[in-house]
């Protein structure tokens, strides 16, 4: 089954004289989507772009490591591994050319999960390597992505 996303991306950084000069904009623009909120981006720190800004890049690795904990969250409900608490902190890795043409190489998504005490780990670590299999966003880039899960218990209240 097919599915279609839009977005609309407006380029928000013509200071009044457009592109006649490479250094006449700025590299800056929104993603807007009807009935979201708005992301006012630029382009990465390291070719002139705001750092307080989202960037291609960050959007990227963010998506991958939302799609992930969304499907990890799904399979553990499966599994009957109760999870309070999820936060990623991922890292991407990338290269750039000699041309200025760049890419991803790996991605190492670092989730720190609380589980409740006397979870089984190993099932709660085994559903992460199914998610790359379903994960829209997994499926749809082309470099590895890895997993590096921390655990930390939550005691189960007492009845």
């Amino acid at each position: 089954m097919a599915h279609e996303y839009t977005s609309a991306v407006i380029w928000t950084g013509n200071r009044g004289a457009g592109t006649s000069s490479y250094r006449a904009y700025d590299r800056t623009w929104d993603v807007a989507v009807p009935g979201k909120a708005v992301i006012h981006c630029s382009n990465d720190p390291l070719l002139g772009g705001d750092p307080t800004k989202m960037n291609p890049e960050d959007l990227l690795l963010s998506a991958l490591s939302a799609c992930h904990m969304l499907w990890y969250l799904h399979y553990a409900s499966e599994a009957k591994v109760v999870v309070t608490a999820y936060e990623d902190s991922p890292v991407g890795t990338g290269e750039v050319e000699k041309s200025g043409a760049g890419r991803f190489t790996a991605a190492i998504l670092r989730p720190r999960i609380t589980v409740l005490e006397g979870t089984d780990i190993e099932v709660a670590t085994a559903l992460h390597h199914r998610i790359h299999e379903v994960c829209f966003i997994a499926r749809s880039v082309n470099f590895p992505v890895s997993y590096e899960p921390v655990f930390e218990f939550l005691a189960k209240p007492e009845s």
